[in-house]
C-alpha cells in the first residue's frame, strides 16, 4: 500500500497522529530522541524526524478519504505537484529507509542554527523575542555572537544554540 506525506501545522504532529489514528488510518511519525537543552537540566527527549510532517498509508486515496485526512485536527495538506495538486505517493523504499535509520540508533543531529550574516531571533532568556544579524558563531561550543541595533547602535550578545533560532 502507498504511503503518502501529510504537512501539519507548526508543533502540531502528535496531535494530528493521535486523530488519524483515532479515525483508523495507519499512520507513521518517525522519531528521534535527543538531549532536551534546558537552562537547570539535560534530560532525553523524543522529537519528530520531520518536524511538519507524518505519514500515512492508504490502499486508495479518493476524495472521501482525502476530505477525512485534511479535516483532522492539525493537518494541513497532503503533499503533492503543485500544478494540479494531486497528492503524490512516497515510494516504499524510503519508508523502510527512514525506519531501517531508527531501528539502528545511531545519533541523529538537526541543526538549524543561523549562519554568519543570516537574521536570527532570540527565543530564549531576558533579550527573548529580539532579532538581530548573527556577526560570529562555534557551532561546536554551541555559542553565537548575534548584533542588535538599538537606537542606530549594534550590540553584541553571547548565546547558547538553544537561545537562537533562524527567522
Amino acid at each position: 500500500m502507498p504511503w503518502y506525506a501529510v504537512s501539519t501545522r507548526s508543533r502540531h504532529e502528535y496531535k494530528a497522529n493521535s486523530g488519524l489514528l483515532q479515525k483508523g488510518i495507519l499512520t507513521f511519525l518517525p522519531e528521534i530522541e535527543v538531549w532536551s537543552k534546558r537552562k537547570d537540566r539535560k534530560k532525553k527527549i523524543f522529537i519528530p524526524l520531520f518536524p511538519g510532517y507524518l505519514f500515512v498509508e492508504t490502499p486508495c486515496l479518493d476524495n472521501e478519504f482525502k476530505i477525512s485526512i485534511l479535516k483532522t485536527f492539525g493537518v494541513v495538506r497532503i503533499l503533492g505537484k503543485k500544478e494540479n495538486a494531486e497528492p503524490v505517493a512516497v515510494p516504499d523504499n524510503k519508508i523502510e529507509a527512514i525506519k531501517q535509520l531508527l531501528n539502528k540508533k545511531v545519533e541523529v543531529f538537526s541543526l538549524q542554527y543561523p549562519q554568519v550574516g543570516e537574521p536570527a531571533r532570540i527565543i530564549d532568556g531576558p533579550f527573548a523575542g529580539i532579532e538581530g544579524i548573527v556577526i560570529a558563531s562555534n557551532v561546536k561550543k554551541e555559542l553565537f555572537v548575534i548584533s542588535i541595533d538599538l537606537l542606530q547602535r549594534s550590540v553584541a550578545i553571547k548565546l547558547e544554540g538553544f537561545q537562537i533560532t533562524r527567522m
